[in-house]
């Protein structure tokens, strides 16, 4: 698996996988109906941001994330990122290696710590992964998140300083 920037010509290997994950409304807080246009503009950064693919031997993506300062001015310092791995690649590492190349590019770029803003709690697979890689939940919001089976879900805020 390689990972590397993401270009415009990826865009249309990334929307399918998504639009799934967001229409389906159970690990995102952006609207379940989002547009491909507003879609790609959130995603698809500039600097200081930045956003990858991760892809396998033959070029086709598996996943993507996007890394940026999580707020301006004096909290610039504390880097976060989002990550969609299409869920047919679901268990073949690429959340872990995606995971791994944004907390190192934080570090290398002279982040003081990465923090995620609205980790889903009952998306368990993220919130295990999460923590192996070091990450803590600081607080989690009650009934902040309006899961489509499982109703008012807690909303976690994790953290790791680097």
């Amino acid at each position: 698996m390689l990972i590397r920037e993401a270009t415009a010509a990826d865009w249309p290997a990334i929307w399918p996988f998504f639009h799934t994950i967001v229409a389906a409304g159970e690990t995102y807080t952006y609207p379940r109906d989002l547009d491909e246009a507003t879609a790609r503009e959130m995603w698809v950064l500039t600097p200081p941001g930045r956003t990858v693919v991760a892809v396998d031997d033959s070029g086709t993506v598996l996943g993507t994330a996007k890394m940026n300062p999580n707020h301006m001015g004096g909290a610039s310092h504390i880097a976060s990122a989002s990550f969609m791995v299409d869920p047919q690649c679901a268990g073949r590492g690429v959340g872990r290696a995606l995971g791994e190349h944004v907390l190192a590019w934080a570090r290398a770029e002279g982040y003081r710590a990465m923090q995620f803003n609205a980790v889903v709690e009952t998306n368990a697979g993220a919130v295990t992964l999460w923590k192996s890689l070091g990450f803590q939940i600081m607080t989690t919001l009650p009934e902040g998140f309006r899961h489509p089976t499982e109703g008012y879900v807690g909303l976690h805020i994790m953290y790791q300083q680097l």
